[in-house]
């Protein structure tokens, strides 16, 4: 099933508490069997129980690719352990840690928020073996709550400017597209999980909602 609605631990931001890297979905401990067997059914891969920190909010601390991983500095050497099993990891710091806010990212390449120091982009972009380049989504820095993409599209704020959706074109080598979740959130980033096969989002989606997420993420 490429399109589904639901809520994690009863929140409509699924974005946030779910984070997908590669071929892997990151997700907290307290998810019951029926709650993984829809992630299942809907993204079609790996998942792990994980906190960063004691967190779960996994979307917003955790950010990657196939190759490898940006985490937030709050994560524990446990979890950092456990995070470089499944490729590179680089420990974002200096107050520009939340590093599934800050970044949008494919298997193609990175879009990083300008709040975060010229070295650190140099270091994500080796970790995560993609080209990367620093811009602003609708002129605001948090680009990982901003937009979501996957290696079929990229889904972005309503309001971003030509300029940046040129960039991301460019560096995540997949069309945009603008739209909305859960009822006309322009956060699409904090309110959309997706693999290449399919997408979660909120249940205050709306039906013409989803069909602009899954037109823009390649699931027709």
């Amino acid at each position: 099933m490429p399109m589904m609605t639901n809520d994690i631990l009863g929140s409509d931001q699924v974005g946030v508490y779910l984070a997908i890297c590669g071929d892997v979905v990151f997700h907290p401990n307290e998810l019951n069997q029926e709650a993984l067997s829809r992630l299942d059914e809907c993204l079609g891969l790996e998942a792990h129980p994980i906190s960063v920190g004691g967190s779960n909010l996994l979307g917003a601390l955790i950010s990657g690719n196939s190759k490898g991983l940006a985490v937030a500095d709050i994560a524990t050497e446990r979890d950092i352990d456990i995070l470089t099993s499944f490729g590179d990891v680089v420990v974002m710091e200096g107050g520009v840690n939340t590093a599934g806010n800050l970044l949008l990212c494919n298997s193609y390449g990175a879009i990083a928020s300008p709040s975060i120091p010229e070295d650190g982009v140099e270091i994500i972009s080796e970790v995560l073996q993609v080209p990367i380049a620093v811009s602003s989504i609708a002129a605001e820095d948090i680009v990982g709550s901003l937009g979501v993409a996957n290696d079929k599209g990229v889904l972005l704020h309503p309001d971003v400017l030509p300029d940046e959706v040129k960039l991301i074109e460019e560096i995540l080598n997949v069309t945009p597209m603008v739209g909305t979740v859960a009822f006309g959130s322009p956060y699409v980033g904090a309110g959309i999980a997706c693999s290449n096969t399919g997408a979660m989002t909120g249940r205050e989606t709306t039906g013409p909602e989803l069909n602009r997420i899954e037109d823009a993420l390649g699931f027709l």
